[in-house]
């Protein structure tokens, strides 16, 4: 209870200083600040499946693409749905809601895969919806699709995604959170540990991986229409990017996978180190960052919370054994 009254006191404290950072902050970090919060929102929404069920996606940019364009096309359509900021909130919200149905209606036959078989298939899923929004004329992939930015008068735009993503990565987390601590969580970490048993133990793992694919797939899709707001102007190549999908794994594997704060705190990491460390370093940046990745994952396999939680039972143990020792 006293862990659990400090992380909420420390995440509410985390929320305070973000939401009053803007002020004094520049405009480049604001904009570093402003990935960030996108970029660990991915790397949450992607760890709900990946992480806590064990099942990798390498395609869920898939889902940025497609929140991306399901949003320009309904504002095209049907109009703007208000005006001011609010006018994003139908657009997100049925672009999110497009691709949990997608998730949902391949999930049955792909989530049959499991392991890298699972992971390739997502791959293929991501190359072929991109695809699809390349060539098929009325979705107008190749040719581009604008999507106008609804930002307040007054307001710097990447003041005012700063805030929009901030919020989403807020929104994510609590529903990692609530994931977690559910018997929906519980199941996952089983499915993770061992399907087979799990499946034998009575644990519905159909039911629970569907549901983690698309809650994952939706929570993705909000964030891939907002990117479009951001952006503004889309192809298929602007949001249907494979390095998305990478990093969102990259991100979880630096900080901890399958943990709560691990993506964010890979996230952190990796942004700090590429866009402040070597913004001067433009021609070597690829193999630094490579190179540094490598090394983190060859130093620290569970990443950077579990070799904090591997430090923290060495310590325990070692005071353990010197009270033993003092006793006898």
């Amino acid at each position: 209870m006293s862990s659990r009254t400090t992380a909420i006191a420390i995440t509410v404290l985390l929320v305070l200083v973000a939401a009053l950072l803007p002020l004094w902050m520049g405009p480049f970090f604001t904009r570093v600040i402003q990935l960030f919060f996108f970029s660990a929102a991915l790397a949450v929404a992607w760890n709900i499946l990946g992480g806590f069920s064990g099942y990798w996606s390498f395609g869920h940019a898939a889902f940025i693409g497609m929140g991306a364009f399901s949003a320009a096309h309904l504002v095209a359509q049907l109009g703007p749905f208000g005006s001011g900021p609010w006018s994003m909130v139908v657009p997100v919200l049925a672009a999110g809601l497009i691709c949990g149905v997608f998730a949902a209606i391949i999930a049955y036959p792909i989530l049959r895969l499991r392991g890298i078989y699972f992971a390739i298939a997502m791959l293929g899923v991501s190359q072929v919806v991109g695809e699809l929004v390349n060539n098929v004329r009325w979705f107008q992939g190749g040719t581009g699709v604008f999507l106008q930015s609804p930002v307040p008068a007054g307001m710097r735009p990447e003041v005012f995604y700063y805030y929009i993503f901030g919020a989403l990565l807020l929104l994510g987390f609590l529903i990692s959170v609530a994931v977690r601590n559910a018997r929906f969580g519980y199941a996952l970490f089983a499915i993770r540990e061992d399907e087979d048993t799990a499946m034998m133990l009575g644990v519905a793992t159909e039911r629970y991986k569907i549901m983690a694919f698309v809650l994952s797939a939706t929570l993705v899709g909000m964030l891939g229409a907002v990117y479009g707001y951001s952006v503004g102007y889309l192809t298929t190549y602007t949001v249907f990017r494979l390095d998305f999908s990478l990093n969102m794994i990259v991100f979880c594997l630096i900080g901890g996978i399958g943990t709560l704060y691990g993506p964010i705190i890979g996230t952190a990491i990796m942004l700090f180190i590429t866009q402040v460390l070597l913004s001067r370093f433009l021609d070597m940046h690829l193999l630094i960052t490579g190179a540094i990745v490598v090394t983190i994952i060859l130093l620290m396999p569970g990443g950077v919370i579990g070799a904090f939680n591997s430090l923290r039972r060495k310590s325990s143990d070692q005071a353990n054994t010197t009270r033993a020792e003092a006793a006898r």
